[in-house]
């Protein structure tokens, strides 16, 4: 199977684009990421996709807490700043009464604890149980990552 071929295949479909971002002592930690999902609705639970060599994700596992944030179309210098390994950029936030991280103008900010982790390739499934979540505008679109761009 060729590599460049796969990945070609796999930008055929959409996905929207969220930070997942914890508290470290009142600094903020995270990364962006495509690979998210609602897991269960009975209890809620959510899972998401770090990379292996993610230097960001031990940091916020380690946390046992973190939020995750799902991005407006505006936020792509957002996402971009977020994606680049090692990196967390300035960026506007707050602490929600559980102190986790709410990036501002995010179209929600969902919070969650740390369940599992488990092996797949060269990335994590990352399960986590959702304690929380706000939806804070319920009229702005997503942030959507297609065929290798957010132009859709």
């Amino acid at each position: 199977m060729n590599e460049v071929d796969y990945k070609n295949a796999m930008s055929q479909f959409a996905t929207g684009v969220v930070i997942i971002s914890g508290n470290q002592a009142g600094e903020l930690v995270g990364f962006a990421a495509q690979s998210f999902v609602s897991l269960s609705i009975n209890p809620p639970m959510v899972l998401f996709c770090p990379q292996k060599t993610s230097s960001s994700w031990p940091k916020v596992r380690a946390l046992a807490q973190f939020s995750i944030n799902i991005l407006n179309e505006n936020q792509r210098d957002l996402s971009d700043a977020f994606a680049i390994p090692g990196e967390v950029p300035v960026v506007d936030w707050r602490q929600s009464c559980n102190k986790n991280p709410i990036i501002d103008q995010a179209i929600a900010t969902i919070e969650c604890t740390f369940n599992s982790e488990h092996d797949a390739g060269d990335h994590t499934i990352a399960v986590a149980n959702v304690n929380a979540y706000k939806i804070h505008d319920e009229e702005a679109k997503p942030l959507l990552y297609f065929r290798g761009s957010y132009d859709l």
